[in-house]
């Protein structure tokens, strides 16, 4: 810095600064981040010439960019236009990627605005920049319509488009920009290409093109450590763990990217022991693996052991961040684990992890389905920033604790504080509805989603709807709702004709309860429940030797009613225990409390009934 300081002294002493060329070379010097983080004293400098060129303007905009300092960026920006210098194809590019990581589309339209009037708006530099911040902001149509309208595209132009489909989650639209860019001769897919479109894969679950595109890699560009991890990623996640397997054995070098994409694999796959295996076999650990392992716990409902690999990643100095908080709280929502998610709660506020939007509507959903609506409500309204899912989780909680007019109530307050709901929010609306026996309001709101929000209803949508008129008595109407949903599959209608077939058993309605057994049983939708609520409706209606004739056809073809299952949390641990099942490793102390407890009543009872018997004049 003390060398820095002598030149640029001597440079301005003697005069050299007049000299573009000199003075060009030293805020090039300046700005390098390879001499040093001369950031600051580099604008100190540009602050003393007098006309800045755009090549120096130019300078500044890529260094602060690069620096981090976008907003810096975005003012010089301003600052050489108002000193009336027009941008060029090179300042352009940088501008553009600050207004990316600032995440404001409405200055970088008014930039692209510029763009046009400067002239350079088919600069393939240039369109490319643009594209890739409209990508990174979500505006993927405004990329799109550019991309279109370029007389030229080059490979990064692809390579753009591609990826901003893929961050839009719009995967078909990054295949099928794809598939176009295969048809060209100009262009040949890099690692880039490579890379974005296996992630479009794995999330289509295409593995056809996803084997298509390992061929290419194979006879064409080859591997790169980049490439094997996104064909291992996207092998193991659409279940092909032995070609995953084999790729992982052969990569010459291995980073934590490669054994998380293996942990994962088994995760989804149900293997967790394997996942396990690898897990502890990674030779290096972060956050994002242990996290994938917690996961792989939760999915499955193993939240202890979630929870003491949690502990243990503590222990290991490992810091984790909200995504883990959050997979952990999800599965303690999952179980009923009250304590355990109480305990995560407070990790949260000891160790000052933000509570933002997502981590807020892990704990509100937490506390709802472990039955604290009060705490979840508190969660809400200390939230400073709401979005759609923070306000539908409120919803579906409140719901699904009973209080139905406080859901519609904060369903009014979301639409007027300006949030659009969702499909999920409507599921959180109808189950108030049916919670509360509000019939007429739940037609509106059914009615709504398609007129008033575009949202097309479904299966949880017609079920809730099936369930609040079935409740009412309304079987017909139920019934005639059902008739109307798009045919797609039997699985698709088994569960909402089986809410009816509820709603039958209630009213005893056995005309109506035939039908649909008959449709059910038609579309080899069958099983322990169908049965079970078929004798019931019998039963009620007083047809004994209906019921007869069922439960002897559930002996005939094997079908045995599904157990039922329990669940207790005891000092942070689920116990779950099935009927009939007696492997728990504390049954017979189990056993032996609940005799402690029954014999006393039932001595108790004796008692009653000998009194009763003296009374009667009975001996």
């Amino acid at each position: 810095m003390q060398q820095l300081k002598q030149i640029q002294t001597q440079v301005f002493r003697i005069g050299l600064h007049q000299n573009p060329d000199t003075l060009n070379k030293l805020m090039v010097f300046c700005t390098d981040p390879k001499n040093g983080n001369f950031l600051q004293y580099s604008e100190r400098i540009f602050n003393y010439i007098e006309n800045p060129s755009l090549f120096i303007y130019n300078v500044m905009i890529k260094a602060f960019v690069k620096g981090g300092s976008f907003g810096r960026a975005i003012g010089f920006f301003h600052q050489l236009r108002v000193h009336g210098l027009w941008p060029d194809n090179f300042t352009y590019p940088f501008v553009f990627k600050a207004v990316g990581c600032l995440r404001n589309v409405y200055v970088g339209e008014k930039v692209h605005a510029f763009v046009l009037k400067s002239g350079v708006e088919f600069d393939c530099y240039v369109c490319n920049s643009i594209m890739d911040m409209y990508g990174e902001l979500g505006y993927v149509e405004n990329a799109r319509k550019l991309f279109d309208e370029m007389p030229e595209r080059d490979l990064v132009s692809w390579n753009v488009m591609i990826s901003g489909f893929v961050k839009c989650a719009r995967f078909e639209d990054a295949v099928s920009v794809f598939r176009r860019m295969q048809q060209e001769e100009s262009v040949k897919p890099d690692e880039a290409t490579v890379v974005s479109t296996l992630s479009a894969c794995t999330a289509t679950k295409d593995s056809e093109l996803g084997r298509e595109i390992h061929r290419y890699v194979v006879n064409e560009i080859g591997f790169t450590p980049t490439i094997s991890n996104a064909l291992l990623d996207m092998y193991s996640k659409c279940g092909y763990l032995s070609i995953a397997r084999q790729i992982f054995d052969t990569m010459p070098a291995k980073n934590v990217i490669s054994w998380t994409s293996m942990v994962s694999g088994y995760v989804n796959c149900g293997k967790l022991d394997e996942a396990r295996d690898f897990f502890e076999r990674s030779p290096v650990r972060d956050t994002v693996l242990w996290t994938a392992m917690i996961n792989g716990y939760v999915q499955f409902n193993r939240v202890d052991e979630a929870v003491a690999l949690f502990r243990e990643m503590q222990i290991r100095g490992i810091k984790p961040d909200m995504f883990t908080v959050v997979t952990l709280l999800t599965g303690c929502a999952q179980v009923g684990a009250l304590e355990q998610g109480k305990w995560i709660h407070g990790y949260i506020d000891k160790n000052r992890i933000p509570v933002d939007a997502v981590v807020g509507t892990a704990l509100i959903d937490m506390y709802s389905k472990c039955g604290c609506i009060d705490k979840s409500i508190e969660i809400f309204h200390r939230l400073k920033e709401k979005d759609t899912a923070v306000w539908t989780s409120i919803i579906c909680g409140v719901a699904m604790n009973g209080q139905s007019s406080k859901a519609l109530t904060l369903f009014s307050e979301m639409k007027q504080a300006g949030f659009k709901p969702d499909d999920i929010t409507f599921i959180g609306v109808l189950s108030a509805c049916n919670h509360g026996g509000l019939v007429e309001e739940g037609r509106r709101y059914f009615d709504s989603m398609r007129k008033m929000y575009r949202i097309e209803p479904k299966l949880e949508h017609y079920g809730c709807l099936i369930d609040i008129l079935g409740r009412a008595g309304l079987l017909d109407e139920a019934e005639e709702i059902i008739e109307k949903i798009p045919k797609e599959s039997n699985e698709i209608l088994g569960p909402v004709y089986g809410a009816l077939l509820s709603a039958c058993r209630i009213y005893g309605n056995v005309v109506i309860g035939e039908r649909v057994a008959t449709r059910l049983v038609e579309m080899d939708y069958s099983g322990s429940s169908l049965h079970t609520l078929m004798a019931n409706i019998y039963a009620s209606a007083d047809r004994w030797d209906d019921v007869t004739k069922v439960k002897g056809k559930m002996k005939a073809i094997g079908v045995k009613k599904a157990p039922g299952c329990s669940s207790i949390e005891v000092d942070g641990h689920v116990h779950e225990f099935l009927v009939g099942d007696a492997s728990h490793r504390e049954m017979k102390e189990a056993h032996a409390m609940l005799d402690g407890i029954t014999k006393p009543l039932s001595g108790l009872e004796d008692t009653e009934m000998e009194a009763d018997n003296k009374v009667a004049g009975i001996s």
